[in-house]
């Protein structure tokens, strides 16, 4: 693993690993991927959840960081479709509503994490690598 100068392990994004955000706020969408990107991630953005499944980056997405309301076909419910298609993509909710239930509800369906907006670097960066199998719980947060 590289290491920086004062010798301290550096937690690496895999740039082929491809992250999916899925959100309807064109702003969070462009901003978390954005963020994604500087960790050093491949991503793609989707404006919905119909969209994100009419792609061909489905079965390429390592992770998948998901808007839980959005108009259309909701976080839930596409979380609900790939388990009954057993796609086994990780899954991270964002969401600007507070909602213990439905976090309960995303969190029993397989969900990784459940970010609130706004969400620090560091929340999301913990819990796509959680999401990858790569706890970086132990390790530095740096971003590059």
């Amino acid at each position: 693993m590289p290491l920086t100068q004062e010798g301290e392990e550096v937690v690496s994004a895999p740039g082929t690993r491809l992250i999916s955000v899925v959100d309807d706020d064109d702003s969070v969408r462009e901003a978390t991927a954005s963020l994604l990107r500087s960790f050093g991630f491949s991503v793609k953005e989707f404006a919905s959840a119909e969209q994100f499944l009419d792609s061909p980056f489905l079965g390429k997405t390592a992770c998948l960081i998901l808007d839980v309301r959005m108009p259309g076909m909701s976080g839930a419910e596409l979380q609900r479709q790939l388990a009954s298609e057993r796609r086994r993509v990780p899954i991270i909710f964002i969401t600007a509503h507070d909602d213990q239930a439905m976090q309960a509800k995303v969190m029993r369906g397989g969900a990784i994490d459940f970010l609130r907006k706004p969400f620090s670097e560091e929340a999301l960066f913990r819990a796509v690598y959680s999401g990858l199998g790569n706890p970086a719980g132990n390790q530095d947060f740096q971003v590059r």
